[in-house]
């Protein structure tokens, strides 16, 4: 059975798990309404819109 002849260092171990842990940047759309980014199937916060209608009552 194969064996490793030394003990694998702590930065070289940590260096190849690095990328296991990326996060991805969080996907966002404009709103039709206002043009503000948000989050996809979600009401604006700017505009209180969803699909189309008012679901929030917003301030002008």
């Amino acid at each position: 059975m194969a064996v490793p002849k030394r003990k694998q260092s702590s930065a070289r171990q940590n260096k190849r798990r690095s990328n296991v842990w990326k996060l991805s940047a969080p996907a966002l759309v404009k709103c039709p309404k206002c043009g503000e980014l948000t989050a996809p199937h979600r009401v604006c916060s700017n505009c209180g819109y969803y699909n189309g209608r008012e679901v929030i009552k917003k301030e002008a």
